[in-house]
């Protein structure tokens, strides 16, 4: 193997940009192309500076306009440019062109690679910041008969297309620097990303490791990492465990979310999805094939016993993907500013499933006493427009009452507040719940699994218990927080 860790002494631990295009140049293995579209050719740009960069660049191109944009990498179905499927096109096309036209044979050690970026800065009227998707495609050894990838999506926060580019061009010399100096460190390989970039001035919500020198790396906890670093406000992944860009799979869709622990997934958590969603479809505005359902972990649901567990974070997430659904991760403890999430990319019905204990804590107006508009901003942003509650009733444990929208108990002053909302048909009670679950919890099927006992198996939905017993999933001795 010509490892790209060779012949390279004498760099700092935190290179600049110019330190780290240089050593790039300087090492003569690293060979590939720059595909850049929407923003100029800032990362290639870099590496022409440094110096040595005929060592390392095969070449160098930005096909502005879609007519060569298409002649050169094909149209995408969708039609799109700055989207995913068009950058793993632009990387495969790259890539083959390389194998295609570099002799193996007059170039034994060379470690290829294709870098690309398609990108929309932000427009002149300043309503839409940019977005972007960079990504890199390589080999750390010859005989790899399949390539690495790094994919990620960006979202701009700065208000000026020059400052926009200039960030792109930096974040992708660390993409490439990162890809061949820092693979066998993922998560600080995402951590580098932001070297000599302000955290303020970017936001990468969407990362995605694959190859043969990532098959260990699992792409939710890199979804994980997105939000413990601060990068993102939320992530996504789908049921293969592979992350999901959230812009994508919520727009314009109508959205039913369910938030909870899942410390394990319950009959309950189940029954509540099925029965909201049954009547979520049958809204007049929505449409079934245009429907997306989000299980919804809080980070703070993550922090609950102090700080995050990264497995007990994976045991849930196995559980929810081996049943087919799709994740999120947020930092979005107050239901408002969920909902305010959805509403930037989709202004179709919007759900929320939730128990009567949630709905009595949504009412509660110690949690809004940082806005200036108190509970009355936080509550028109959490019913706008066309969102609706779905409520699963709660039996009381000392009296055996069952608790539905009808009979809670709010604060004296948000009695009138919750009757408004009440009677404008924004909480919707699930009446027809299977009344023999309603003594699950997770928490006592949690206590159960890490103390060793028996009778929890058939308060979970099948096949749930199986996959704990197999894989000895929350089998770590935790401290249980009682709610």
């Amino acid at each position: 193997m010509a490892s790209v860790l060779k012949k390279d002494v004498g760099f700092e631990n935190v290179p600049s940009i110019k330190a780290k295009t240089l050593r790039i140049n300087l090492n003569p293995n690293i060979y590939g192309t720059f595909a850049e579209i929407g923003a100029g050719q800032e990362t290639a740009r870099h590496f022409f500076r440094s110096g040595g960069a005929s060592g390392t660049i095969a070449k160098a191109m930005s096909a502005y306009d879609k007519d060569f944009s298409d002649a050169i990498y094909g149209v995408e179905k969708d039609g799109r440019y700055v989207s995913q499927a068009r950058l793993k096109t632009m990387l495969s096309h790259e890539m083959n062109l390389m194998e295609e036209r570099i002799s193996r044979e007059n170039q034994p050690d060379r470690l290829f690679f294709s870098y690309a970026n398609t990108v929309a800065t932000i427009d002149f009227s300043k309503r839409y910041k940019g977005h972007g998707w960079v990504g890199i495609r390589f080999q750390l050894d010859q005989s790899q008969k399949e390539f690495d990838e790094i994919i990620m999506h960006v979202r701009f926060k700065q208000n000026e297309a020059r400052l926009q580019q200039e960030t792109l061009g930096i974040m992708g010399v660390n993409l490439i620097y990162g890809a061949f100096y820092k693979f066998d460190k993922p998560r600080k390989l995402i951590k580098y990303l932001y070297d000599h970039i302000d955290k303020d001035t970017v936001e990468i919500d969407m990362v995605n490791f694959s190859g043969p020198n990532f098959k260990d790396v699992d792409n939710r906890l890199i979804s994980l990492q997105l939000i413990k670093n601060d990068m993102t406000d939320a992530v996504m992944f789908g049921p293969d465990g592979n992350n999901l860009l959230p812009a994508s799979v919520l727009y314009k869709k109508n959205i039913l979310a369910l938030r909870g622990s899942f410390r394990p997934v319950t009959k309950v958590n189940m029954d509540m999805l099925e029965k909201s969603y049954d009547i979520f479809i049958r809204e007049q505005t929505v449409v079934e094939k245009n429907t997306i359902v989000v299980f919804e972990i809080t980070l703070a649901n993550l922090k609950a016993s102090g700080k995050i567990d990264e497995q007990d974070f994976m045991d849930r997430a196995k559980l929810l993907c081996s049943l087919g659904h799709t994740v999120m991760i947020s930092k979005f403890q107050e239901y408002y500013r969920l909902v305010e999430y959805f509403n930037n990319y989709t202004k179709n019905r919007i759900g929320l499933t939730m128990g009567v204990n949630n709905l009595i804590d949504i009412f509660d107006e110690q949690y809004y006493s940082h806005l200036s508009g108190g509970i009355l901003e936080a509550f028109g942003k959490l019913f706008f427009k066309d969102l609706r509650v779905y409520l699963y009733p709660m039996k009381n444990a000392e009296t055996g009452q069952i608790m539905t929208s009808n009979n809670i108990q709010v604060h004296p002053r948000m009695k009138e507040l919750y009757k408004f909302f009440k009677y404008n048909s924004k909480v919707m009670d699930i009446i027809d719940y299977d009344p023999e679950i309603m003594d699950i919890f997770s928490r006592d099927v949690l206590k159960k699994i890490v103390n060793g006992e028996g009778g929890w198996e058939d308060m979970l939905p099948e096949g749930i218990a199986e996959i704990i017993k197999k894989e000895g999933l929350f089998q770590k001795k935790v401290v249980v927080q009682e709610k």
